[in-house]
């Protein structure tokens, strides 16, 4: 009988996962993972960054990017803008676009609708007020897609944005070359790879993520990809427009 409710817990806790966080779930077409015209075969790709800024390892990626002619998107944290002021300024002066990942990266505040939309609310002044620029685009924390949180973003002017996680078990910093590895193989044309500058809303360490980052770049530049921002490649709009 205990086999059973475990099992039955283990199966229930799969299809919430499949339906309100896998890139691949049928909820995926209102939260794109990759571009829609991935089919066309054209070599490129989105690289992006959730949970910064953190530094050094922000300022790393950055130099990394400059050094290879590389934009990106950084899916920032309020919180940690707030403590990186200066990182989220530059990463839109070397031309990387900025979007929103909630204020604090807590799980409990997508238990409560409204405290969530709060959080984006004031992560889009937070941004606003360092950056000088509205962001149109955001990534909910560990990609969920409760129905009523993309509404939510929509009903704010906010494209969802998802994509796939460059690897799955990069929270445990494992080798950065293996990291590296996984991601080179499973980008497509259109894909949007995730990869992580900080750890939830809480910095840590990413040396290995660097690592990753760097050998990811080498390795799609050299099979031929091109490298766009998000927007870019959804061709939707990067920031709002305010009045």
């Amino acid at each position: 009988m205990i086999v059973l409710a475990v099992l039955a817990v283990a199966a229930a806790l799969g299809v919430s996962y499949w339906l309100l966080m896998s890139p691949f779930s049928p909820t995926s077409k209102a939260y794109p993972y990759q571009a829609p015209t991935a089919s066309s075969g054209e070599k490129v790709v989105a690289l992006t960054f959730d949970d910064g800024p953190n530094e050094p390892y922000t300022s790393q990626i950055l130099d990394i990017m400059a050094d290879h002619g590389v934009r990106a998107t950084f899916f920032q944290v309020g919180d940690c803008v707030q403590r990186h002021p200066e990182v989220a300024r530059r990463v839109l002066d070397e031309g990387h676009v900025v979007g929103n990942h909630s204020l604090s990266h807590r799980f409990g505040t997508y238990l409560r609708p409204r405290a969530f939309e709060r959080e984006v609310e004031q992560t889009q002044r937070i941004l606003t007020g360092v950056a000088g620029r509205t962001p149109a685009l955001a990534r909910t924390p560990w990609l969920w897609r409760q129905p009523a949180l993309l509404r939510m973003l929509h009903r704010n002017g906010l494209n969802p944005v998802a994509g796939e996680f460059g690897h799955a078990l990069e929270v445990f910093q494992i080798s950065g070359a293996r990291m590296a590895r996984r991601a080179i193989a499973k980008t497509r044309p259109g894909s949007i790879l995730i990869f992580h500058d900080g750890f939830d809303g809480h910095g840590g360490n990413r040396a290995e993520t660097v690592t990753a980052v760097r050998l990811t770049v080498e390795g799609l530049l050299a099979r031929g990809y091109r490298f766009v921002t998000v927007d870019e490649l959804l061709g939707v709009p990067a920031y709002l427009q305010v009045a």
